[in-house]
């Protein structure tokens, strides 16, 4: 039936680059040139990928002081900018200017 239908019919019905039957695009050299450019990526990336420089032994917590310091690194920076501890008697101390109410 399809045969047929392709046969007899003279073109691609409605668009022809989109729907269930498009018109087919031509394959160019670019294209297939940067499908090998890709699978050669892949390939390589593969390869590396299989051949791990560490153990499993040997990965496991291999960062954790890195980490710690630069946690407390971190944290020292925060602690820099924020500002020095005031008390409430620095806030009200404007107000004992003058104590009436005790005996001087």
């Amino acid at each position: 039936m399809f045969l047929t239908a392709v046969l007899l019919r003279k073109g691609i019905p409605g668009k022809q680059w989109i729907g269930k039957y498009r018109r087919p695009r031509q394959v160019t050299w670019q294209m297939q040139r940067n499908v090998v450019k890709r699978l050669e990526v892949e390939a390589g990336n593969e390869y590396w990928l299989s051949r791990p420089c560490m153990t499993r032994e040997q990965e496991r917590g291999h960062v954790a002081e890195r980490r710690l310091q630069n946690w407390l690194g971190f944290k020292a920076a925060k602690a820099a900018n924020f500002p020095e501890h005031r008390f409430v008697t620095d806030h009200l101390n404007h107000l004992n200017v003058t104590k009436k109410w005790t005996v001087s």
